[in-house]
């Protein structure tokens, strides 16, 4: 039996054909670079400290012998007005969706006799590494997965079984730094708005998507926020690798209809109840209801150009952002 046949095929079934394999090892080449990027303090709080378990995704699974990436495209043929929300987040929680897939397909593995278990996002693999072993896609300038199908816009996804597969590809860690791909493009360095991508060095700490889902951020983010309420596609937009692509067939991936208004005044007053039955569903309701808040009412004052002395917050931690925002409006 053709074990990678047999398995495409099955993600082929369920709408994925984004697929491929890597050894399940230790990453000794990564241990460099994330030691790097300690020293430098560009490590974030969602990011695991132990650089042993970073390289090293047999922690998760002893005997395990393969890595399976996938990709899970989520843009879709659909008119996303411009409202503050980055793409992704306008469908339904990725962590929920693509994890349900991946069950489906550690089920299969398991009828083929093997092991094994699924990874979405919250986990210390270096999964962008690994979609890049794994010939899923490369890694562009924006420090992006770009896959040839979908571009840009993809989740990724990964399983770890016992079951022995070959790898997809014979790609080296060193190739990555010369983005053989992108050749002298630097479009997305031109338009990250935070210059957090840029030729000498890539620091997520003031990537702009991060900074609209922190609890704190002081003045000088919020005025270059330019309307942002969560994420930034802004190294997206404009990339030549997403023209032209094909969309996403994932219905949960769909925007909802109340992702597509611009309503800040909605976010700003919600509700405990609305919130759980609205964003709490989304890819952006995580960080509960406040941060949105927050950012809903920098996106009124200074990139609509509205007043907000009048707003009741009923919270303090949104009443000293409503002091800053004022200020920054003088």
């Amino acid at each position: 039996m053709n074990l990678s046949v047999e398995i495409k095929k099955f993600c082929m079934n369920l709408g994925l054909d984004t697929v491929g394999f890597t050894k399940c090892r230790t990453f000794h080449e990564l241990r460099e670079f994330y030691t790097e990027r300690k020293l430098q303090g560009i490590e974030n709080e969602f990011e695991e400290t132990d650089i042993e378990k970073r390289i090293n995704p047999n922690h998760y699974m002893s005997e395990g012998k393969t890595i399976i990436s996938i990709a899970f495209p989520y843009l879709h043929n659909a008119d996303y007005i411009e409202n503050g929300f980055s793409v992704y987040t306008r469908g339904m929680d990725y962590h929920t969706v693509v994890h349900s897939y991946l069950e489906k397909i550690v089920a299969f593995i398991n009828e083929l006799g093997g092991r094994a278990v699924a990874f979405t996002d919250s986990n210390t693999l270096p999964e962008r590494y690994i979609a890049y072993l794994s010939g899923v896609g490369f890694i562009g300038k924006n420090n992006m997965i770009i896959t040839e199908k979908y571009g840009s816009y993809v989740f990724l996804g990964e399983i770890i079984t016992d079951l022995d597969i070959p790898e997809s590809t014979n790609r080296i860690f060193n190739d990555i730094k010369y983005f053989t791909k992108c050749g002298s493009c630097e479009i997305c360095y031109e338009e990250c708005p935070t210059r957090s991508i840029n030729k000498k060095k890539k620091n997520p700490n003031i990537c702009m998507s991060y900074i609209t889902q922190k609890k704190e951020i002081d003045d000088k983010f919020a005025k270059l926020m330019n309307g942002r309420v969560f994420g930034c596609d802004s190294c997206q937009k404009k990339c030549p690798f997403n023209r032209g692509k094909e969309f996403s067939h994932i219905k949960e991936f769909y925007p909802m209809n109340f992702m597509n208004y611009d309503d800040v005044d909605n976010i700003i007053s919600i509700s405990n109840s609305d919130f759980k039955s609205s964003f709490k569903i989304t890819s952006c309701g995580w960080r509960g209801k406040n941060v949105l808040r927050r950012n809903a009412l920098i996106r009124k004052a200074l990139f609509q150009n509205k007043d907000i002395a009048n707003e009741e917050l009923n919270s303090p931690y949104l009443e000293q952002y409503k002091l800053m925002i004022e200020k920054l409006k003088e």
